[in-house]
């Protein structure tokens, strides 16, 4: 009897994040570029977000792409892979991101949900600067006014994203 179909999860090699996250690593060595997040589901769907201290283009994420397919055997693998840019809309989850921001607007929800905006002054392990801005409308537009420089500590932000301006 020959079965034609996917081939059965239980039989399928298990790749690890880890493994991933190593060879993503490997390929981007020498680059500005880095990883932010690997995820593997059990059903083998693999993605990574890259990130780059002066940004991430296709090419970027395609040659990645290229490089882990090469170490997989889909004749033992059944994956789906993606490589991702972290987008402007991607919160930050590493201090070299929020370091690529310094001197740039971001928002803020903290753990009490409540939410800053201002520019990024100063970023540590421990706490972050943030030169902080209110918004205030004047008729058709919009003035920020800023305020003072407060000190956050990092255990206190729940999400903090860069501002998108046009």
């Amino acid at each position: 009897m020959i079965w034609r179909g996917r081939m059965s999860p239980l039989l399928l090699k298990m790749i690890t994040e880890k493994q991933i996250k190593n060879w993503a690593e490997e390929q981007l060595e020498g680059t500005d570029r880095f990883v932010v997040h690997v995820k593997v589901s059990a059903e083998n769907a693999i993605n990574i977000v890259i990130d780059s201290d002066s940004g991430v283009s296709i090419e970027h994420c395609i040659a990645l792409s290229r490089y882990i397919e090469h170490r997989l055997d889909r004749d033992e693998e059944d994956f789906e892979l993606k490589v991702l840019s972290a987008g402007l809309e991607f919160p930050f989850s590493m201090l070299r991101q929020y370091n690529k921001y310094l001197g740039k607007r971001i928002q803020l929800r903290l753990n009490n949900d409540s939410e800053k905006k201002g520019i990024l002054q100063e970023a540590n392990n421990e706490y972050i600067i943030l030169k902080e801005e209110t918004e205030k409308k004047y008729k058709k537009t919009i003035k920020r006014i800023a305020g003072e420089s407060i000190r956050i500590p990092m255990n206190e932000i729940k999400q903090a994203k860069a501002v998108i301006e046009f």
